[in-house]
């Protein structure tokens, strides 16, 4: 059975009592891939008793448990009862607690609303465990959408909401794409339904012609992509116009960025002018380096307040996962060179007052990022190795491995998951000095 939304699954179960009906045991959605019409992957939900941590009262929060692509997360409903309370065969309170009815009633309704967003999320293309968090917090509100039926005007107001909520990053790459297909069309007043097969493939023509490599036409297609469907959910365009369905966005396997251990150690033995723009952007390559493949990004934002007892703690940008990275001597001794250097950040690289995470900072990363790049291929000017500050990141792990580390755990130091939920439950309990021993041993390599 499928529903507008691109999901088709079972019906949920109800379990009557008296004049009300509960939703409870298990729901399968199916996530809808419209690139090529086929089911892209399940999401499973489950409303059960959060029992797995003992707890001195004995009363344990309802959740609603998601599975999706392998992984696990679970959603509070707000609800805490006792565990005899609970019935665990119909994922319903029993009678036996004087305010059954109205917490079953609560649970539905929580129930409802997860799967609701998670429909509304795929509609616009991005589902993500992250995503639905994000808008069950009581806050969120929805960016304004235009409702223009044109592309360009649609679209430009997208790029400003994103903007306007600090998704600089997302709001770029919309309007790179955007802009590459508008020089295209040469219409400013396109409107969403004389957007067809036609006239992406020839898009799709020009960009090969033009020597735009596949990866990149992915993004623009992905990104065109969820403009129309965002169009869609908007009631711009009718999904009956949706040319998107035999149109297939391909992807190739990017090239090993990796650079081997004798590398490293040329790149970082290589004697340079203290204070020279290669000497700078060597010591970030390696700060990078030295805690497991830091993005530059992260760099960037560090501040004295990261550093606790030895160790540097912060949230990646890209996932908003938590990391802590013992600082070896080495690392500590590249920081140094950079002391007082700011009034704000560790390293000199974005102004002290910048607005983070603005158009503004996002341009100046990635102007930095070039600019850092350009001289450390300088470096090695002499040589057919490519040095970027994204190299850093594959080297660390690629060490790591030929170090004989487990992907698992090379993974977990990294601020990746790996495999299924249970998997990541497993390396949760890994001991943090077995992370810090790895990169210890990586990182003494190059000294």
């Amino acid at each position: 059975m499928m529903n507008e939304g691109g999901f088709f699954g079972f019906k949920p179960i109800h379990e009557g009592h008296g004049n009300h009906q509960f939703v409870c045991a298990l729901f399968v959605h199916c996530l809808y891939n419209h690139s090529d019409h086929k089911i892209k992957i399940m999401v499973y939900y489950k409303v059960v008793l959060d029992n797995r941590r003992p707890k001195a009262d004995g009363i344990y929060p309802v959740v609603i448990r998601l599975t999706f692509n392998r992984k696990m997360t679970t959603f509070s409903s707000g609800v805490r009862i006792h565990e005899n309370q609970w019935n665990g065969k119909v994922s319903q309170v029993f009678p036996s607690n004087a305010n059954f009815q109205l917490l079953n009633k609560r649970i539905t309704e929580f129930y409802l609303k997860v799967q609701k967003l998670v429909l509304e999320l795929d509609a616009e293309q991005l589902f993500s465990f992250e995503a639905l968090k994000e808008r069950l917090q009581d806050g969120f509100k929805a960016p304004v959408i235009s409702k223009s039926s044109v592309f360009k005007e649609f679209a430009d107001k997208l790029v400003e909401d994103l903007i306007s909520i600090n998704k600089a990053g997302n709001a770029m790459v919309y309007k790179v794409a955007i802009n590459r297909f508008n020089k295209y069309v040469k219409n400013p007043k396109l409107k969403f339904v004389d957007i067809n097969y036609n006239l992406l493939e020839s898009f799709k023509r020009q960009l090969i012609k033009d020597g735009v490599k596949q990866n990149t036409i992915s993004n623009y297609f992905r990104t065109i992509r969820a403009i129309y469907n965002k169009a869609i959910k908007a009631k711009l365009v009718d999904r009956s116009h949706y040319p998107f369905l035999d149109i297939p966005i391909k992807t190739e396997r990017t090239a090993k960025r990796a650079i081997s251990i004798d590398d490293l150690v040329a790149v970082s033995q290589k004697a340079l002018q203290p204070k020279s723009q290669e000497w700078h952007s060597r010591n970030y390559f390696f700060l990078s380096f030295s805690l497991i493949g830091m993005s530059f990004t992260d760099l960037a934002y560090l501040t004295s307040s990261n550093i606790k007892k030895g160790r540097l703690i912060y949230k990646r940008r890209k996932t908003g996962k938590e990391l802590s990275i013992k600082l070896h001597p080495y690392t500590e001794k590249l920081f140094s060179y950079y002391k007082g250097s700011s009034s704000k950040y560790l390293l000199p690289i974005l102004p002290a007052d910048i607005v983070e995470d603005s158009m503004k900072a996002k341009s100046l990363l990635m102007s930095k990022i070039k600019q850092v790049n350009k001289y450390l291929n300088r470096i090695l000017e002499d040589s057919d190795i490519e040095l970027t500050t994204y190299v850093a990141r594959h080297s660390w792990a690629t060490t790591a491995k030929r170090l004989g580390y487990a992907i698992e755990i090379i993974a977990e130091a990294m601020g990746h998951e790996h495999g299924n939920r249970i998997t990541n439950i497993y390396l949760d309990s890994f001991d943090q000095s077995l992370i810090d021993e790895v990169n210890e041993r990586v990182v003494k390599l190059i000294e």
